[in-house]
């Protein structure tokens, strides 16, 4: 069956949250509408008019894009600009479009998380932390026989993990009780009857942000009809999120073989590099699109280098005194490897609550906007 485009929506702010967007950005929905029916998804960097035309040609109704098509205020919808023209083409063919911009930066699992992956870091963590996210305490009471069920669900969905460990839980034994009223069917006892229920309590802790997630993945494992569940704030400090990534090289390697093996990973036939061609790499900086902003972070945090795009003269001057090697692999290459790993996002959520939709990740109709030669 086809799925709510909500229902896309809630999966996607799973992922990246709106309130981790920047306060200057315009994400989420942008054109459509929330109850529209999705069958086919296309997954993509920019939405430009080659993208819409492969989109209708091929009837896509769902552009996920991670910048928006809609940036700055609009004062008019003129059909012989641009923008209009994009737009009226998406309007009638019912194409709706939704932006993950600077929240998937930022966001676990988000283009910069995508990109240290790639090269193949390790330990990685936020380059520049702007906020700590909030830390939840999940408890559920489970019958006996479905403990291991539901703790499995929860902690593949991403609950239970306290810093290097996963899976993290706690349970304890109890007696539940519960009357089932006219017109319930429950999974214990009959309507009308009080029950008693040997349960466990089961507890764990998750970032907010998965929440959805989790809750989904409970629900579906739980036997009950009701789910008796509680979640908790907690004052524990939760996971850092924050710009850019950094991370370590499973081994030291020459800057020539780091700049060999990043063309590689990131399929560029060159880059730009500014800085010492003769130093080791063995702690590495990242920062998905234009990332020179966080020149000044890469060195206090003791990079070797740090790879992003739309490096400028200046800034390029700026690391160079300050003794880090600059790498610029282009907006585009930095940003696309999300794509993969965002389409992948969805078709997982989409086999777990058996959405019947098509999911592309559009390598093939959207493009750096430079040739080189």
């Amino acid at each position: 069956m086809s799925v709510k485009c909500q229902a896309i929506m809630d999966t996607l702010y799973s992922l990246a949250p709106a309130q981790l967007a920047e306060k200057w950005d315009n994400v989420g929905l942008l054109v459509g509408s929330p109850s529209q029916k999705i069958k086919k998804i296309l997954v993509v960097l920019d939405v430009t008019l080659s993208v819409i035309d492969y989109a209708v040609t091929n009837q896509i109704d769902m552009i996920i894009a991670h910048h928006p098509l809609i940036f700055h205020s609009l004062k008019s919808i003129r059909t012989d600009k641009p923008e209009g023209v994009m737009l009226a083409k998406l309007l009638q063919n019912e194409i709706a479009v939704f932006a993950a911009h600077t929240n998937l930066d930022i966001a676990a699992g988000g283009v910069n998380d995508s990109l240290a992956k790639k090269i193949a870091l390790q330990n990685i963590k936020p380059l520049a932390v702007q906020q700590t996210g909030q830390l939840l305490k999940l408890v559920v009471y489970v019958p006996q026989n479905h403990v291991e069920e539901v703790r499995t669900a929860i902690a593949d969905a991403g609950a239970g993990h306290i810093g290097q460990y996963s899976h993290c839980s706690f349970q304890t034994t109890g007696t539940g009780t519960f009357l089932p009223l006219a017109g319930t069917d429950p999974y214990i006892g009959k309507a009308g009857q009080l029950e008693k229920v040997d349960e466990v309590r089961l507890e764990t802790v998750l970032p907010e942000e998965i929440k959805n997630r989790v809750l989904a993945a409970m629900f579906r494992a739980h036997p009950y009809e009701e789910v008796a569940y509680d979640l908790y704030e907690l004052l524990n400090p939760g996971v850092p999120q924050g710009l850019g990534r950094i991370g370590d090289l499973p081994h030291k390697v020459s800057m020539m073989e780091f700049i060999c093996l990043l063309k590689q990973a990131l399929e560029v036939s060159f880059v730009k590099v500014a800085g010492q061609h003769d130093d080791m790499v063995g702690k590495v900086a990242v920062c998905g699109g234009s990332g020179a902003g966080l020149i000044a972070q890469a060195v206090a945090a003791g990079a070797d280098v740090l790879v992003t795009g739309d490096v400028k003269y200046h800034e390029a001057q700026a690391a160079i005194a300050a003794g880090l090697t600059v790498i610029d692999a282009g907006h585009f290459a930095t940003e696309q490897p999300v794509v993969a790993d965002l389409a992948a996002y969805l078709t997982q959520w989409a086999t777990e609550n058996k959405w019947f939709v098509e999911i592309e990740a559009g390598t093939g109709c959207s493009k750096d906007v430079f040739d080189f030669y």
